[in-house]
């Protein structure tokens, strides 16, 4: 069996782990460059009247104009250091640990490589943790990483952000997400994201739910008419809130007054941050295992008789989550002993009970050797002695 790693198989899914530090990179040069685009803006300007009015003016307010455009100057100087400082470096830093990481694997021949075996185990660590953070468990994943050693390799600080936003989303607060989504502007437009639509508006049905009447007017008129483009007809209908009461039967506007839409919101913004990200709906975890369970997965693994102790997908909870994949397709059979779960073949033939049930020699050798040359069928409760037993060809 050949141990050449496939590299396009291992980093299948460490797209996000290398996204993830990029995207927060991007902020902060995009942070820069207004702060830079701004302070220049101003500068240039200044500067220009100064030689404009270098001949008419007096050399004291000429100067005065010159300190001020090099205090200006100072102080964009000064934000810029601290935003490297800050944000910048800790983010190049956690970059340059990443991409260090997945260079490992180039350099490593085989799977029986100790240094492939440590690789391995780190990756596992690592979508434990992100296992963790979805579930909401940023103490724990924490603690985790910090006994691991992998703080630069993991996404704590996305998805406490991630939390601290839905939480605002479950509180009934639009603000965070709003906030976020005015950061990431255009990456949700290149998403063709409807997020800070679905957000706005949910501010306005609150407005109407109120009976803020003159409020949600304004705010229409401000925050949901430049969507008319493209989501005219939820704008229209929106709009007939205006004459209907949060209490209504009527079902278009019922649905539109209906608590659950936050749970909505709360759905689409985590879709969205996580499609800007790169990152998958699911645990990472979980879609290495469906990988396996794919490979393993037959009819008989939720058949309750036909169950194998050392099989996964058979395991009540591996079980669970191998019901989403499909079953898995093998030219060659692989027959397994009930008894023992190891493989018959040839050096361990496969015996059939007179009722027709198959196990392996080796275990009902074993059992016999135990109940003075008598085995048991463990399915009927069967017994005779071994010697009744028939050896089975399969072609």
């Amino acid at each position: 069996m050949s141990t050449k790693l496939s590299l396009d198989g291992l980093l299948i899914f460490d797209q996000p782990f290398a996204r993830v530090p990029y995207e927060n990179y991007r902020k902060v040069f995009r942070t820069a460059q207004k702060n830079i685009e701004r302070e220049l803006g101003t500068i240039q300007t200044a500067a220009n009247d100064l030689a404009k009015n270098a001949q008419s003016q007096d050399p004291q307010e000429a100067i005065k104009s010159l300190e001020g455009i090099i205090s200006r100057v100072e102080g964009l100087k000064r934000k810029l250091s601290d935003l490297q400082a800050t944000a910048g470096s800790p983010t190049l830093d956690v970059m340059r640990e990443r991409c260090k990481h997945l260079a490992m694997i180039e350099d490593i021949q085989s799977s029986k490589d100790s240094e492939y075996a440590r690789w391995v185990d780190i990756r596992l660590d690592r979508w434990i943790v992100d296992w963790v953070l979805r579930h909401g468990h940023e103490q724990t994943a924490r603690h985790i990483a910090q006994e691991k050693g992998i703080e630069e390799l993991v996404d704590i600080d996305l998805f406490m952000d991630i939390r601290r936003i839905e939480d605002a989303l479950s509180r009934h607060s639009c603000t965070e997400a709003l906030a976020w989504c005015s950061e990431n502007k255009n990456a949700l437009r290149k998403l063709k994201s409807t997020l800070e639509f679905d957000l706005r508006l949910q501010e306005y049905i609150e407005l109407t739910r109120d009976r803020r009447t003159t409020d949600a007017i304004s705010y229409a008129k401000k925050h949901l008419i430049p969507w008319q483009e493209t989501h005219l007809m939820q704008i229209q209908q929106a709009s007939a809130l205006l004459a209907f009461p949060a209490t209504t039967t009527c079902n278009p506007y019922k649905r539109l007054y209906d608590p659950n839409r936050w749970s909505n919101l709360i759905q689409t913004f985590r879709l969205a941050i996580f499609n800007l990200n790169t990152l998958p709906s699911e645990p990472l975890l979980h879609l290495a295992l469906y990988g396996g369970l794919s490979s393993l997965k037959l009819p008989t693994c939720y058949d309750h008789d036909m169950k194998n102790h050392d099989c996964p997908v058979c395991d009540p909870w591996l079980g669970k989550l191998g019901e989403e994949v499909p079953f898995s397709h093998h030219v060659n059979s692989t027959i397994v002993c009930r008894l023992s779960g190891k493989i018959m073949d040839e050096d361990n033939a496969p015996m059939a009970f007179p009722n027709g049930y198959v196990y392996s020699r080796e275990a009902l050798e074993d059992m016999s050797a135990q109940n003075e040359g008598k085995v048991k069928c463990p399915r009927t409760q069967e017994e005779c002695d071994i010697s009744k037993l028939k050896k089975v060809f399969i072609s």
